[in-house]
């Protein structure tokens, strides 16, 4: 005799497994197409900083102690002036999302071909709010008064021998996420009498990623 019984829970087994497998695979396929969906949301809100154009305008840069200077588009600023250092550095954003500037670390130029970002505890904070709006320029800045800074010692050494040297600016989104460093080296040109300083740049990190774009091949 035929067993229906059995035959009935078999199949009824068989139902559920087929269920289950399917709504495992369903909701698999959801998460992966949120993670692309939120991946992209952040993609838009993304800040990536450059040197800003030599077309672009000229920036009035003022410091707590009411120096100033003049700062063309594609130039950066490096004086010292009554044992102070005056830095600056114009920059564009080609991102995406509004770009805040969160901190900044001196260095000497690396040539080497994997460079190595600074430890985010070698950042020295940005005390003022420097924003870069989307598609448009804006300026860093920093003051070096403390002669028994490593900074300060960097810089006015480059900056008496006329030497270019690198500057990592570590910024993030507007509500402070998606933190990344860019970094920029400040080269001495010689413009007639004027002495200048040109902006580039040269490596992105991605802070939020956990791993680096290039060995990620």
């Amino acid at each position: 005799m035929v067993d229906w019984s059995s035959i009935s829970n078999g199949a009824t087994g068989a139902g559920t497994l087929v269920l289950a497998i399917a709504t495992f695979a369903s909701v698999r396929s959801a998460n992966r197409s949120a993670r692309l969906a939120e991946r992209s949301l952040l993609m838009g809100m993304r800040p990536v900083l450059v040197p800003s154009r030599f077309e672009d305008r000229t920036e009035k840069v003022w410091w707590g102690d009411d120096h100033h200077a003049k700062l063309p588009g594609g130039h950066a600023v490096a004086e010292i002036v009554d044992g102070n250092i005056y830095l600056a550095m114009s920059v564009r954003n080609v991102g995406n999302g509004i770009g805040v500037l969160q901190g900044w670390h001196i260095a000497p130029r690396d040539r080497s071909t994997n460079p190595q970002a600074p430890d985010l505890s070698d950042f020295q904070p940005q005390y003022r709010d420097l924003y870069v709006p989307s598609g448009d320029l804006s300026f860093w800045q920093a003051g070096l008064r403390d002669t028994d800074d490593g900074h300060y010692q960097l810089a006015h050494e480059a900056i008496d021998k006329r030497e270019p040297f690198a500057v990592f600016l570590l910024y993030s989104d507007h509500e402070g996420g998606q933190l990344a460093v860019s970094r920029f080296t400040a080269v001495p040109v010689e413009h007639g009498d004027d002495q200048r300083w040109l902006a580039s740049v040269s490596k992105h990190w991605f802070l939020d990623r956990p791993v680096d774009r290039w060995q990620n091949g």
